[in-house]
């Protein structure tokens, strides 16, 4: 995104010109105080009339400072339209100078929803990070909030390395190849030149970002890969010799990148915005239980011994009853997975949670339609009653249609709870899709047959996994608030990165 100012250089004078020479480029000054903002105004009132008919929806929020080290406070919020297809909207960035506290989040993330006219009691859960205020702001508001997987991976996986001395010293030779390649151009081409010798990828090496695990065992990896051509370009200089990698590091290295590698697909696909994420924690923690994180005859100790800390602690922070429950609803009405992956012991209470919402959410299709029936015949006589005398209008019996309300949206219990059953039960017998499948598409094709259940599908199956989506909001921010950007006023940054992400 180039600044506003673009529009005055001449570079770009001479290109439009090029393209069009009868068209006058508006100012600077109109594009900052009209273009923008009548932009930003036109696609809020098209998200805001989008917003007004969801019925369930999720958030992610997240804090962030620019380069200016304003602190910014993101909202994100993820819905399932009629057609059943996953909406994820911006619905800001804004300026948050206050302090950093629970409270003062809560009541930020409140004043949010209430600006956009969206009800708390729609709100299915609110996807954050693991930071004590997001913890105290969601308990004070009230708010089922779920712990993002990639955050609480991370964690499990600096738990797992930081109490290591040998993990420790790897990683700082690591750190110190990547330095010292870094800041010099003449290694760098002699590590392309011994690269082209060996027949090795002409590959750069890649420097550890702290907040990213990723970034570590990519870092690490390329260290292996390029062992041959680093150990060449460095003994060439009796300076640089104390840098190569020895064997005791390299086979460390080796142990922690078997361990590591696996996980990053896992973090990649559960990152995602416009396919259902929450269904598949349960199916991945088995998955890593089973397979991935299972011990291998051929793991050596420090292998073994990653792989069992980071096991348990995901598994240790997914045991809240609350989140159970959310994971286990949001993977039954998977069509993918279904009841596969619900524990046994829970099952008979998830079954029944799940009757009960099936009866709260009787499709509104016929209890809207009786109204307008009764609501019609109602008027229809209200003329000839108000002509009656009162006498004749304390013994008037109930019209017909008041009767014809009564009976159709209020049903014996018996009836209704046949057929949710069978509802129920035709769910479960019903052959699973593949897993490639979307189940969005099979809800958006079986809603018919399955109405109260789509209501639940659409309810539950919006919660992201992670807290990406806010996350990158920054990303978007960090391209507009630039060096060149850096007096960029609050409002104007929440403009651009509103425009950025929903246009």
């Amino acid at each position: 995104m180039v600044p506003i100012a673009t529009v005055g250089k001449p570079g770009f004078l001479h290109l439009m010109n090029t393209i069009d020479k009868r068209y006058n480029i508006p100012s600077r000054t109109y594009f900052s105080r009209i273009a923008i903002p009548q932009m930003y105004e036109h696609t809020r009132d098209r998200v805001m009339l989008e917003l007004r008919d969801v019925e369930h929806f999720a958030c992610t929020t997240d804090l962030w400072s620019s380069r200016t080290t304003e602190p910014y406070i993101s909202l994100t919020v993820h819905f399932i339209d009629k057609a059943f297809k996953m909406r994820s909207l911006c619905l800001q960035t804004a300026y948050f100078p206050s302090e950093h506290s629970g409270e003062n989040i809560a009541l930020g993330l409140r004043e949010a929803l209430s600006g956009w006219n969206l009800n708390e009691a729609r709100l299915v859960c609110f996807t954050t990070d693991n930071a004590t205020n997001m913890i105290k702001a969601a308990e004070i508001n009230g708010w089922p909030r779920l712990q993002c997987f990639g955050h609480r991976l991370h964690l499990a996986i600096e738990n797992a390395v930081k109490c290591d001395t040998r993990i420790s010293r790897a990683l700082g030779v690591c750190k110190k190849l990547v330095g010292h390649f870094s800041h010099s151009w003449k290694k760098k081409e002699a590590l392309k030149k011994a690269q082209r010798e060996l027949n090795l990828p002409e590959h750069g090496l890649i420097t550890e970002c702290p907040t990213r695990w990723g970034t570590k065992q990519q870092m690490m990896e390329r260290i292996l890969e390029q062992q041959r051509a680093l150990s060449q370009v460095l003994s060439e200089n009796r300076s640089t010799r104390h840098l190569v990698p020895s064997w005791q590091d390299i086979e460390v290295l080796e142990s922690v990148n078997k361990a590591l590698k696996p996980l990053q697909d896992f973090t990649d696909a559960l990152s995602g915005e416009e396919y259902v994420s929450i269904s598949y924690l349960l199916p991945v923690l088995r998955l890593l239980n089973i397979q991935t994180l299972a011990a291998d005859e051929e793991d050596t100790e420090l292998t073994c011994s990653i792989k069992t800390k980071v096991l348990g602690y995901m598994e240790a922070k997914y045991e809240d009853p609350a989140t159970q429950t959310l994971l286990n609803i949001a993977t039954f009405l998977d069509p993918r997975f279904k009841k596969d992956y619900i524990p046994k012991e829970q099952w008979e209470e998830i079954s029944l949670r799940i009757k009960s919402e099936m009866k709260e959410a009787q499709p509104a299709v016929a209890i809207s339609s009786s109204s307008s029936v009764g609501a019609a015949v109602s008027g229809a006589e209200a003329e000839p009653c108000q002509s009656a005398t009162a006498t004749s209008t304390k013994r008037m019996k109930k019209s017909l249609g008041s009767l014809l309300q009564t009976s159709v949206t209020s049903p014996s219990e018996s009836s209704d709870h046949a057929t949710i059953e069978a509802e129920f039960n035709s769910y479960i017998l019903i052959p699973k899709i593949h897993s490639e499948q979307d189940p969005l598409a099979w809800w958006g094709i079986h809603k018919v047959n399955f109405p109260h259940l789509s209501k639940l599908a659409e309810k539950y199956l919006c919660v992201p996994a992670t807290s990406t989506p806010s996350e990158r909001l920054f990303s978007t921010s960090g391209n507009v608030v630039t060096c060149q950007r850096a007096s960029l006023k609050p409002n104007k940054v929440d403009m651009l990165v509103f425009l950025s992400k929903n246009l």
